[in-house]
């Protein structure tokens, strides 16, 4: 490569709502069946219940998209790949062998979570239907959703961002607008971004 080739790609509109697709697809659906989950553990919930139970949510997001997505992801970068085995690979040229260990468990909980995450998150937003019609198939619909996702992948993370980018676009302002408008109904659900609450 010569000295004066750029590596960096520019900065494109496009660009961005793919990253919104791959990376901030999972983070911004994990909420769906995360509330849901809190809200099962205790049917008897109250108003402080809800506000710590939102300021959870609010700042693992935060702190895991600051925290280990800028500070740590984008700066540990082996020639420009990411991931636990780049970081190893990084580890293992200061002569610090013995952490293959480490990475090994590291790809083994990414390739589980990768597994668990998507059929988690389809099952939880398609159970919504239920809302509409209690006899709606829900696992039918889940399978075929994850089957189309699948047979998709093989033409390249950037195919999957291209298709699933203005979808998570539409669905952050959604997420946005319904905040925004009941936000009237309930202002002290703003305490929720104090770390520590009364």
């Amino acid at each position: 490569m010569n000295s004066g080739t750029s590596t960096h790609k520019k900065l494109t509109a496009m660009g961005l709502l793919i990253a919104i697709g791959v990376v901030f697809g999972d983070i911004g659906t994990s909420p769906l069946y995360v509330m849901r989950t809190i809200l099962r553990a205790n049917p008897h919930f109250d108003a402080n219940y809800i506000l710590g139970a939102v300021s959870c949510i609010i700042w693992t997001l935060t702190l895991q998209t600051t925290l280990k997505y800028v500070v740590v992801a984008l700066r540990a970068d082996n020639k420009g790949e990411g991931g636990v085995l780049a970081l190893y690979t990084l580890i293992r040229k200061r002569g610090y062998r013995w952490l293959s260990v480490v990475a090994m468990l590291g790809a083994s909980t990414l390739i589980a979570d990768g597994v668990i995450t998507p059929a988690i998150t389809v099952t939880s937003a398609i159970e919504g239907l239920h809302t509409f019609s209690a006899d709606m198939p829900i696992v039918p619909i889940v399978i075929a959703i994850i089957s189309t996702v699948f047979f998709i992948q093989r033409f390249g993370t950037g195919s999957i961002g291209t298709y699933f980018g203005p979808f998570m676009l539409v669905w952050f302002l959604l997420l946005g607008v319904l905040g925004a408008v009941h936000l009237v109904d309930f202002p002290l659900i703003v305490k929720a971004f104090n770390l520590i609450m009364p």
